[in-house]
C-alpha cells in the first residue's frame, strides 16, 4: 500500500485534468509576476467596517496613496472611497529609449443604513485611511398596546 494516495475530497486537485499545461500557460500569460493568483486581487483595496451604537468606522488599507489621490462621499447611505493614482517620470533628456506612466483607479462603496452625513470624520495615517460616520438618532417609534 505504500505509495498509494486514496482519492477524497481533499486531494481532488491532485487529479490531471489534461489541461493542466493549457491553464498554466494561461495563467503566465495573465499574470505579471506580483502573485500566483489571479490579478482581481490586485484591483481594489481591503477594508474592515466596524459598528457600535453611535458610530461606524470604517478602516481602508492604502498603502503608497496621498491625501490628494483620495476622493471620500456619502450619498444616499453609501459611503464610497475612490482613488485615482497617477504615476509619471518626467525628464529633461528626450533621448529616452522607453518612456512608462502608470494610472490606476479603485474604489469601494458601503451602505450605512443609518449614516449621518453631518460630523464624518476622515483620516489618513500610516497607509491606513480611518473613516468615522456618525449615526443618526433613531426616534422610538414604538407603541405600547393593552392586552384586553
Amino acid at each position: 500500500m505504500s505509495g498509494r494516495n486514496p482519492i477524497n475530497r481533499k486531494n481532488l486537485d491532485a487529479i490531471s485534468t489534461g489541461f493542466d499545461n493549457f491553464q498554466n500557460m494561461l495563467g503566465d500569460f495573465f499574470n505579471d509576476g506580483r502573485c500566483f493568483v489571479s490579478n482581481l486581487a490586485w484591483d481594489t483595496f481591503k477594508i474592515d467596517v466596524q459598528e457600535n451604537d453611535q458610530e461606524y468606522i470604517l478602516e481602508a488599507e492604502l498603502p503608497g496613496i496621498q491625501k490628494s489621490d483620495l476622493s471620500i462621499k456619502l450619498e444616499e447611505a453609501r459611503l464610497s472611497i475612490l482613488v485615482n493614482k497617477e504615476q509619471s517620470v518626467e525628464e529633461d533628456s528626450k533621448n529616452f529609449i522607453h518612456k512608462e506612466r502608470r494610472y490606476s483607479s479603485m474604489s469601494r462603496t458601503v451602505f450605512l443604513a443609518d449614516a449621518d452625513s453631518e460630523g464624518i470624520k476622515a483620516k489618513l495615517e500610516n497607509g491606513v485611511l480611518t473613516v468615522t460616520v456618525p449615526k443618526k438618532d433613531k426616534p422610538d417609534n414604538s407603541v405600547k398596546i393593552d392586552i384586553e
